[in-house]
């Protein structure tokens, strides 16, 4: 587990955004940095604003600071933005996917249905949630696994997200099943982040 070590609703504080539904009522109720200073904090250097930037990404999609140095090298290789590029190499990562589905209600839920052996793609179970998803590739819950109780809510919508499904997704949750139709666009992801803050950070 990349980011297990810090309780998420101080974690979402530090950073400023809310890494998980339980922490959203906490986080607008404390919407500055924990610790007796947590209000009255100085204005960051520029190193800090990216350094945070970076931190942000990271803890949205719980990864290590090595993964996403590796998705980072993928996308400078690109001929997209970079920052455009990074996000999308993150988007397509299986956990990520699980997540947006509405198969998991927390990245870090979706890590653990990926690393316990609960998911398959296109039929063959994979273990890894780096695992990248490619457009066409069907992702399901296995059979041996469905009538777990935390399936069983996810097949009521018990986890599906707020607002709409992300539309490069086509998602089947009485299934629990979905495909990726498509590489998402920038704009299509759902995480919080000024990319091009991270791009700047890594290549100081």
């Amino acid at each position: 587990m990349a980011n297990q070590s810090r309780p998420k609703v101080k974690k979402s504080r530090a950073l400023g955004i809310a890494l998980t539904p339980k922490a959203v009522k906490y986080f607008e109720a404390r919407p500055y940095p924990p610790g007796e200073h947590g209000r009255g904090r100085k204005q960051n250097s520029d190193y800090k604003v990216r350094l945070l930037e970076k931190q942000r990404l990271r803890a949205q999609y719980d990864i290590s600071e090595r993964q996403l140095v590796r998705a980072y090298e993928r996308a400078a290789k690109t001929t997209m933005k970079t920052g455009d590029a990074l996000l999308i190499e993150l988007e397509r990562r299986l956990d990520a996917l699980v997540l947006r589905s509405g198969i998991a209600r927390t990245i870090y839920q979706a890590r653990q249905m990926v690393t316990h052996g609960h998911i398959e793609v296109n039929g063959k179970k994979v273990d890894k949630p780096s695992y990248r998803v490619r457009p066409d590739d069907v992702v399901q819950v296995r059979e041996r696994s469905r009538n777990k109780t935390l399936f069983q809510i996810a097949r009521e919508g018990g986890f599906a997200p707020e607002g709409e499904t992300p539309r490069y997704l086509q998602v089947n949750l009485k299934a629990l099943a979905f495909r990726l139709d498509r590489e998402p666009t920038r704009k299509e992801i759902p995480v919080v982040c000024d990319e091009q803050l991270v791009v700047e950070y890594y290549a100081r």
